[in-house]
């Protein structure tokens, strides 16, 4: 395994790593309370808990699309999509015995429709409102906007209720995988101990990882995980070094020689010489490169991203060109036809299945893979079992 000091990455090891902050998308929403708060043992839970930071606030649901990050969803995400999908069916169904239910016209039918898309579309449009003031108009959220609000505009309501409930319907599945993730990698963060062994002035004391100094003797238990950092200071033990190492065959390792935190003692009681602060140990900084690894643009992402800034605008003046070019050219040209034609473009252009594949894809990969015990930053691969 490559050194995680040897990959030419800096890494501010000051910040701690906890199963709560996993899901941070960008690095700089650790923030330095819980970058200086001692780790901690919560019940993980990709599913919900406990709860992750809160992400911008500047999308729907916890997404922030710039990253297209996913927060976690709220207590029951499917229960307003499901009422939709409800009056959408039953809204169908009127349409379709249209005959026999002659009071499902006018307004009503239009209230109908309307309710179903508010509950799945508001938060949709509210946040191509929002995005407009800090410069980022054209995104997925105008196009699915203009489109849906259009269709109610032309008269075909369950076309715009069923656009936007399919786009909502999606964003769930997004957000169930990346929640998954996340809770495969928070169950891997907390490998780290929480309790320590320490030997002062022939005294016993059992303190958390944090409190213990360089210098300091501390004790693992046959079966234990070793704490923190050290040299080993008793006679030649044997080490599980698979958290590390990804190795199955144990370590014996010999007095004075390094034993590192997340190895565990397979036989007597030892004693290490902690060499390094609980933020500093080589497990820490591979925990580190971790949240780095969830939080770093790949660079197919940021490519798609910048795509993603000029595609949007081209599709916009496309759909403004479907309806205006006609008019010069097709004799029996129809307004409300154009309209309708330019809304379809608007819906199959959306570039947000673009723009999501991709962090997806890579947020995706890093949760499978901390399911089944594997860390992967570049060069660096750390098997657990």
């Amino acid at each position: 395994m490559t050194d995680p000091s040897d990959t030419g990455e800096k890494l501010n090891t000051a910040k701690q790593i906890e199963p709560e902050n996993v899901g941070a998308i960008n690095r700089e929403q650790l923030t330095p309370a819980a970058a200086a708060a001692p780790q901690g043992h919560d019940v993980p839970g990709h599913d919900h808990a406990p709860a992750l930071p809160k992400q911008s606030s500047t999308t729907h649901d916890g997404h922030s699309h710039d990253g297209h990050s996913h927060g976690e969803p709220s207590a029951n995400p499917y229960l307003w999509p499901g009422v939709s999908l409800v009056l959408l069916l039953v809204g169908l169904a009127l349409d379709y015995f249209s005959a026999e239910v002659p009071f499902f016209t006018g307004v009503v039918r239009l209230l109908w429709y309307g309710v179903a898309f508010l509950l799945v579309g508001w938060k949709v449009v509210r946040s191509a409102v929002l995005s407009i003031p800090s410069g980022n108009v054209f995104n997925e959220f105008l196009l699915m906007s203009l489109a849906t609000v259009g269709a109610f505009a032309i008269g075909e309501y369950p076309e715009g209720v069923a656009v936007m409930l399919f786009y909502t319907i999606g964003e769930l599945f997004q957000d169930a995988a990346v929640n998954r993730a996340k809770r495969s990698i928070r169950a891997l963060l907390e490998i780290q101990a929480t309790e320590v062994t320490v030997v002062r002035a022939g005294q016993t004391l059992v303190l958390e990882p944090s409190q213990v100094q360089l210098g300091d003797v501390i004790e693992v238990k046959p079966g234990g995980q070793v704490p923190l950092d050290g040299t080993l200071n008793t006679a030649p033990a044997s080490f599980n070094t698979a958290a590390l190492t990804g190795e199955a065959a144990p370590q014996t390792k010999q007095p004075g020689e390094a034993v590192l935190a997340g190895m565990i003692n397979l036989t007597q009681l030892v004693q290490l010489t902690v060499t390094a602060t609980y933020q500093d140990t080589r497990l820490a900084r591979i925990l580190a490169m971790v949240q780095d690894a969830v939080g770093r643009k790949a660079k197919t992402q940021q490519f798609i991203t910048r795509f993603a800034k000029i595609y949007t605008p081209i599709v916009v003046a496309l759909a403004v060109l479907v309806i205006a070019v006609p008019y010069f050219v097709v004799d029996d040209y129809v307004f409300r036809t154009w309209l309708y034609r330019a809304l379809v473009f608007l819906v199959i252009s959306c570039p947000c299945a673009l723009v999501v594949s991709i962090p997806l894809g890579y947020f995706g990969g890093i949760g499978a893979a901390s399911r089944v015990g594997i860390l992967f930053k570049r060069v660096v691969v750390a098997v657990y079992q």
